[in-house]
C-alpha cells in the first residue's frame, strides 16, 4: 500500500490535513510522523506548516529532520504547504533573517500592503489563483479558483519558471511554485473545500512527473 507521510515538527495543521488525504485517497496509507525511518520509506512526502518559519527551522533541527526533508524533496512526489513551502527557499526576511532549506533558489520576503494603507497583514481568507503551467495537480480545477490563504510573507523565487501559480493581494505574488517531483502551494488546500481536496487527490495520484 502507498504510503504518504505528513511530516510532524511540531507545527502544522497535522490532523487537518491528514483528514483530507484520508478522504480523497482512503486507499492509501496517510502516516503523520516524525520520524526519519518512516519519512525514508514512505512514497509520497506532504511537508505542511503555519506560523513562523523560524519556529519551523528549529523543530527541523532539533528534531533531527532537516536531512531527510531534503533528501525526500530531491525525488518524492513532495508536497509544502504555507510554511512547508516557504521552508523549501534559501532564506526568509523573518526575525532579521532566517535560513531555509535552500533547496530552491529565492527569498521569502514579508508581504509589504500594509504601508499601502489598504489592506492588512496576514492575507487571511478566500483569493483566486491564477494558474500560470499546466500541472497534473491543477487536473479538474478551474483557472482563477478560490484558495484558503493565511500567511503574512510570500516566495519570491529566483526563476520565474518555478511560479505555477500566482495571486494578487496589493501586489501579485506566487502562490504555487513546481519543479519535477516538487509543488508547493502558499495557500491551504485542507481548508480549501471542493477545489483543495481536487488538489490533495491530485496529489495522491501523482507520479511526481509533469
Amino acid at each position: 500500500m502507498t504510503t504518504i507521510a505528513v511530516i510532524d515538527y511540531g507545527m502544522g495543521n497535522l490532523r487537518s490535513v491528514s483528514k483530507a488525504l484520508e478522504h480523497v485517497a482512503p486507499k492509501l496509507n496517510i502516516k503523520i510522523t516524525s520520524r526519519a525511518e518512516d519519512i525514508e520509506q514512505a512514497e509520497k512526502i506532504v511537508f505542511p506548516g503555519v506560523g513562523a518559519i523560524s519556529h519551523c527551522m528549529q523543530e527541523l533541527e532539533q528534531r533531527q529532520l532537516t536531512k531527510i526533508v531534503t533528501e525526500a524533496a530531491a525525488y518524492k512526489p513532495f508536497l509544502g504547504i504555507c510554511v512547508g513551502m516557504q521552508a523549501l527557499f534559501t532564506s526568509a526576511a523573518e526575525n532579521e533573517g532566517t535560513q531555509a532549506l535552500d533547496i530552491l533558489p529565492g527569498s521569502v520576503p514579508k508581504l509589504p500592503v500594509a504601508d499601502l494603507g489598504v489592506l492588512s497583514i496576514p492575507h487571511m481568507g478566500w483569493n483566486n489563483v491564477k494558474q500560470t503551467i499546466d500541472h497534473p495537480l491543477w487536473q479538474n480545477i478551474e483557472n482563477n479558483a478560490r484558495f484558503y490563504f493565511v500567511h503574512s510573507y510570500y516566495v519570491k523565487p529566483d526563476e520565474p519558471s518555478l511560479t505555477c501559480g500566482a495571486c494578487n493581494y496589493g501586489i501579485e505574488f506566487t502562490a504555487a511554485i513546481c519543479r519535477g517531483n516538487i509543488f508547493a502551494t502558499q495557500f491551504h488546500p485542507e481548508k480549501s473545500q471542493h477545489d483543495g481536496l481536487q488538489l490533495l487527490e491530485n496529489f495522491s495520484k501523482w507520479d511526481g512527473t509533469c
